[in-house]
Order: C-alpha cells, then structure tokens, then sequence
C-alpha cells in the first residue's frame, strides 16, 4: 500500500504545484488586462518584422511609435542584441502598461552552430541527438535574445519538388512524430523561465507538405481520411510534448484558407488535439486570405480572429482594422480578449514580466555561441545524417594515402554547407570539404583541387540571390571561366590522382522556402563534369551536398559511389571526409523516398494497395509504359561500408487475442569487416480492413552496433495501439483479423511473418 501511495503523493504535490502557478499566472493576466484598452490588446496581436531576414514583400515601418503606443507585442527576425534591448526598453518603460516584446526567429537547425538541415537530421533516425541539437540551438539563441523559435517543422512531405522538404523530417508520420516531440523538448527544456529555453511554434498547421505540384504556397485538398491517418500524427505529437506555440499554413484546409479556418484551428487543434497555447501566422497569410478570395483586409482579418487566431504576423490586418470590426459587431471584445490572453500567457511563461530583458545577455553569448562542445555535436549529428546510396566494390572508404582530386562547385563553397534557413550562421567558421579531406586525409595524401564547373549553365537559376552569401560568405553562384576551361582542368586533376571525389548538388538557395524546382536532376553542367571525370577511368566517389532527394538514375548506375551528405551545417566539410575515410562508417538511413524522375512523383513508401497491381505481363495493371514503378532508393535506405544479415523474424505467438502484446525477435548479424551500426526497422500491413490500408507502416526501429561477425538479437513488443487507424468515420480504434510483420534494413528489403489479432 505505501509503495502505491508514495508515487501518488508525488504526482498530487506537482499537480497542485501547476494550479497554483496556473491561478497565478491568470490573476497577474486578468489584472494587466483590465488595466488595458481595446488598442493595447489588439497591439499585443502584433507580430512585426524591421527588416533581417523577411520571406515576403512587407517590411514593417514607425516601430518606435508603435512600441511606445503599445502596438507591437512581438518582433520577428533581429540580428542585434543592442537594437533588441533597445525596442525592449521602449516597449517596458514608455508603453502604456509597460508590456514587454516577444522576440522571435527562424531558429530551425541552429543560431550560430548550423547543424544539419532537418532533412538531414531525420536521416540519423536518432531523437536524442536531435533533441540536443535543439537545445544547443535554444541555448545559442536565448543569449542573443530570441526566445521563440520558428521550429520544428512538422509537415510531412512526399513531393521533393517542394524546396521546404528540406525543414522536415520527410514523409513518414511515426518517424517525424518522434523527431517533432524531440524538437520540442530541446527547445523548451523543463523550464521556459530559464534564460537558456525557448518556446517552440510548430508548423505549419496544417498539410502544407502537401502543397500540389510541389509548388510553394499552392493548395492543398487532402481527404479527412488521409489527413488524420498520416498528416496530423507529428503535430499531435508536438502539441503532447508541450509546444507552447503554432503557426497557421499558407495553403486552404477543405477550401478554406488555414489562418481563418475555424474548424482546423479551434475544433481540430485546440478542441480535439487538445493545444493550449497561441497561434501566429506565416508571414502575411493573413492578408493573403484577399487572394484566396475571402474578401477584403477587413474581412479577413475579422475571418481569422473568429477562426482562433491570435497573432497577425507582418501584415498588420489585425492592428489596422480590429477596432473597425469591433465598432461595427462584427467581431467580439471576448474574441479580441482571448486572443490577447494567449499571447500574454506566452510572455508570462518564458518570464517576460519578471524581466524584460533574461535573454538580452551579451556577456554569455560570449560564452555559449560555437563552443568545441556544440561544434563537435554539429559534426556527430552531420556524420550521422550522410547516407550510402552506392559503394560499388568497396571504393569507400577512402585510404589515407596517395593523391585525391576534389573538385566541383560545391567542394570549396562554404555558405552553401548551410543549407536553407542558417541566417545566424557565419558562412566564414564553416569547413569546406576541400579542408575536410584535408584536415582528416593528414600529410600523406596529397589533395589536387579543380572547380570543375558552374552550378548551372542556365543564368536565372545561377544568379538566384543567396542571402548567407550576402553576409560575407564565399558564394559560389558566380560565373568564373568558360565550362570547357573548368572541364579541362578538373580532368587533368582527376588524371593525375589516384581517385576522385566529386561534390556535386544545390547551392542553399535551390532548397527551403520559395525553392521549389520542376526538375530535381542534377544540372547539365555538373552532370557533363562528371561523365569526363569517369572518361578518365578512376574511380569516382559522388558526394551530394543538396536539400531534397534528387532523381540520379544515371549517377546510380554509372557511378561507382554515391554518398548523400545534404547541406551538412558549420562542420560539414570535416564530417563528410570523416565519413569518407572510414573514420565514421555510415549508418544514415533516408527518410524520403527518391524517385526515379518526376513523373513517378508523388512516391511514398506507405501508399494504399490498388485494385490492379503491377503486373509487367498484363498492360492493363497500374505501371508505367516508360519506367518502373518502384523508386531508385526507397525509404530506410541507406548502405554501410560493413553489411547486416538478418534472420528469419520470431513472434512469441501467432495468435494473439485482445489487449495482449505480441513480441518479435530478429537476429542481425554483422557479416562484413567494419564494425558498424544498423538501424533496424519494423513495419505492419493489416491486409483486410474497413477501410484500405496502406501495404506497410513503419511502427518502430532500433540503432544497433554490432562488431564484425556480432549477431544481436533485435526485440520488439507491438500492441494494439500500433494496429490503430482512423476509419471512415474518423474513429480511432483497430480491427482485429491477420496482420503481416516486416523487419528489414530498409521498407523494401525486409523480412515477414503473418499473425492472427483477434478482438475480444
């Protein structure tokens, strides 16, 4: 009896400790606003930017008349900690009831330590590196006064068109689930009043992922079905892991723009999935709803505070003619009210009110920004997220010895390893891989380096303005020589060494918001580089360094290794050689599916059964006339410079009856030379439902290291909350009847074993 009351007590006493600082925190929020007017409240829903890092056509103007009228609640987008301790100033000494700013930003995968791209990330299929790369993020940030960060990402994404796939952790919900509730925790922490935790938004609510054609900003019309079955799982997650903030999509939710979609935002978010915090919009979608055709500035504006809108960002729909509507009825003080509250319960959570200026410090961005510690946790997660798509005859890993050519646009660029979204990074601390081979390689290899080509030959796509290249940074997108000269001189390098890496891909301004590419291959100039640098007949190792997944067809089988390393952060140069040398043996497995060219697109690996499968005899069965149905690398994918055999799967029954668990058991086997890690994967198809289901899903995995001719034994426990789906009625629950279990090395090649689940 004493050891079940104790744990009770515990929980009763952190219980009461949350109420009180619950009723505290809303009497010190009904006193303030009682002492405000209509204007000041509408203020607080003001979100401004005063110029940084804009992703839209509004700039905001007169912000010191607006800080001293009250009319600013937060601020987007500052570099300067002196400028933000200004506008604070203002804002906390000469605004009518002395209301503290809101500072946020774009934090998405670091402040000043650039991690890899979230794409990236998700690759490692590891939540606790993940995690920590978020907190090293909040701890940078919260010095230079950002307390809200823009992130994580959470849309799930199936089209690599889209340049915003890059953001996410790609196109699996259970998977992004898990990456989405680690973001959150990192960021937030345990205590959002401490001056090194930040409050996270979650975006984009909801299905911007979905975006038709791959197209920023386009539609979306998703099913409800297909929305709550594989859409929403990673915002719920978010939300269960305590995201204090959300941030309404560009695109409409069943026609009806998300910023003033009542139903998403007030019956879907805050009704079912439970979230209590506030919501912001994208840049200017309030305004934008003019476009989508929802009426006037007035009207929509009214739209979306009706909705559950709180925040207007940029756009200033909501300073401007709040008060108009309010006059007029079509608005309410209560909707106005509450809104103003959420906003001010941010503040009050992350310690605003006790003191305006916790994360205005100078003295300790001295102190955290880029330390040995966070470089070398950027470099660990940048190692963990390269992939092995090829390594034909073990060319990989590279001998520390003889004559390595290195050559392509992107083997000396530096602001281009950051990747979208690292406007707090400094393009000059970054390693190249020209360092990196370098650096790891020692004084017994010798290096030859040769530029090899442009990005592109096509000059609209070479001078897209590269804003981390605008800070100072060696930008690569500019004409040098003619392409034949480049040529020439990267084929007497590739002569004249005993192997070539070539590093090929996007520049940062081909990936990420407004990125979005029709054509996903790689450019005819770095694709004419690399069939003279195989002319040559030594052997070349391809390293990517790209955004999304790109269609390589011929790369695949031609190239004898192909190395998939993204936009890898402030280390990626010295974490892509440490890869190739075999110092990490890579273990980075893909989270979106890679086609085989953009007609086979949209390609995910958990699509529904068809009622004709592909039958190559039979012309009437669903395929295509000029290519195969499946993709060049499917999700899960990724090589190891050792290999992996697993055993046949074992189930501790093959019936199982209600609420019971099942357990499975695969044994791994290292078979190869390397010691390497393997991330195991489990996947379930329920055959027969009331509904059509897809022909798997992923469930659950395990990272394993095994030692050459190590054998593991893999164990997991499934139970009926891993058989559940939304039915046609949008009820939660599973069907009992025969399930298929999948184990493998990635969602193609795996291994299977039926069971019978029965319901009681």
């Amino acid at each position: 009896m004493k050891k079940l009351l104790f744990p009770c007590i515990i929980f009763l006493a952190i219980t009461l400790q949350s109420c009180k600082k619950e009723d505290k925190m809303d009497a010190y929020i009904s006193d303030l606003m009682g002492r405000m007017t209509v204007e000041e409240k509408i203020g607080q829903l003001n979100l401004t930017i005063a110029g940084g890092f804009v992703t839209g056509s509004a700039v905001n103007e007169n912000i010191q008349q607006k800080l001293e009228k009250g009319q600013i609640g937060g601020m987007l987008n500052s570099f300067s900690i002196e400028s933000m301790r200004a506008m604070q100033e203002i804002a906390v000494k000469e605004s009518p009831n002395k209301i503290p700013v809101l500072f946020g930003m774009d934090v998405i995968h670091g402040f000043r330590t650039i991690f890899p791209i979230p794409l990236a990330i998700s690759c490692s299929w590891d939540p606790a590196l993940i995690e920590n790369s978020a907190r090293i993020a909040a701890t940078e940030a919260t010095a230079n006064g950002i307390c809200w960060a823009y992130s994580p990402m959470v849309d799930i994404a199936r089209d690599p068109r889209w340049g915003r796939i890059a953001e996410g952790s790609g196109e699996d919900p259970y998977l992004g689930s898990i990456i989405a509730e680690a973001m959150v925790k990192g960021y937030q922490g345990d205590d959002l009043t401490a001056n090194n935790t930040m409050m996270a938004c979650v975006k984009h609510f909801a299905l911007y992922g979905a975006s038709e054609a791959g197209r920023d900003y386009n539609t979306v019309d998703i099913s409800r079905v297909a929305m709550y079955n594989y859409w929403l799982s990673p915002y719920k997650a978010a939300i269960d892991a305590g995201a204090g903030s959300v941030m309404s999509s560009f695109n409409v939710v069943d026609a009806i723009p998300a910023t003033g979609n009542r139903w998403l935002l007030t019956t879907l978010l805050r009704d079912q999935l439970g979230f209590d915090g506030f919501v912001v919009s994208d840049y200017t979608s309030v305004n934008e709803m003019i476009n989508h055709g929802m009426g006037d500035l007035q009207q929509v504006s009214a739209l979306a505070l009706r909705a559950g809108l709180d925040m207007d960002m940029v756009g200033e729909g909501f300073l401007t003619t709040l008060k108009k509507s309010l006059d007029e009825g079509k608005i309410t003080r209560e909707e106005i009210d509450l809104a103003c509250r959420r906003v001010l319960e941010a503040k009050y959570k992350l310690g605003l009110f006790e003191d305006p200026f916790r994360y205005l410090d100078a003295e300790r961005a001295k102190t955290v920004l880029m330390t040995p510690e966070n470089l070398n946790a950027s470099k660990e997660l940048a190692q963990r997220s390269a992939v092995l798509l090829k390594n034909e005859n073990q060319l990989l890993p590279l001998k520390k010895s003889g004559t390595i050519a290195v050559v392509g646009p992107l083997a000396n660029s530096k602001a281009d390893m950051l990747g979208t979204w690292a406007m707090g990074g400094d393009p000059n601390a970054i390693s190249t891989v020209l360092e990196g081979i370098k650096n790891v390689g020692g004084d017994a290899v010798k290096v030859i380096y040769a530029k090899g080509s442009e990005f592109t030959d096509d000059p609209a796509m070479l001078n897209l303005f590269n804003p981390l290249a605008a800070q100072g940074g060696n930008s690569q997108a500019e004409v040098s020589r003619p392409a034949e000269e480049l040529i020439r001189e990267a084929v007497s390098a590739a002569k004249n060494s005993d192997v070539v890496v070539a590093v090929l891909g996007e520049p940062a301004a081909w990936s990420g918001e407004a990125s979005s590419r029709s054509d996903i291959s790689l450019p005819a100039a770095q694709k004419n580089l690399l069939k003279a640098l195989l002319t040559t007949g030594k052997p070349v190792v391809l390293v990517l360094v790209n955004g999304r997944p790109l269609t390589l067809t011929w790369e695949d089988e031609n190239v004898p290794a192909i190395l998939e390393a993204w936009n890898g952060g402030t280390e990626a140069g010295n974490a892509i050689a440490v890869v190739l040398f075999g110092d990490y043996n890579p273990s980075g497995k893909l989270t979106a599916t890679f086609p085989r060219s953009v007609g086979q697109i949209p390609l995910y690996y958990n699509h529904l059964n068809t009622g004709r499968p592909m039958q190559p005899e039979n012309k009437f069965s669903t395929k295509y006339l000029d290519s195969p149905n499946d993709p060049l690398y499917p999700f899960g994918y990724g090589l190891s410079y050792t290999t992996f055999t697993y055993g046949d799967i074992l189930t501790d029954k093959t019936e199982v009856k209600g609420e019971d668990s099942l357990i499975v058991k695969i044994p791994v086997t290292n078979s190869g030379k390397y010691a390497g890690e393997e991330i195991v994967q489990l996947y379930i198809q329920d055959p027969v439902a009331s509904i059509s289901r897809p022909v798997k899903e992923l469930k659950n995995f395990a990272k394993i290291m095994l030692q050459p001719g190590e054998t593991k034994e893999v164990v997991f426990s499934i139970k009926t909350d891993d058989l559940k789906f939304y039915n046609s009625d949008l009820i939660y629950d599973w069907e009992g009847g025969e399930f298929v279990i999948f184990a493998g090395t990635n969602s193609r090649d795996t291994k299977s074993v039926k069971v019978n689940w029965e319901k009681m």
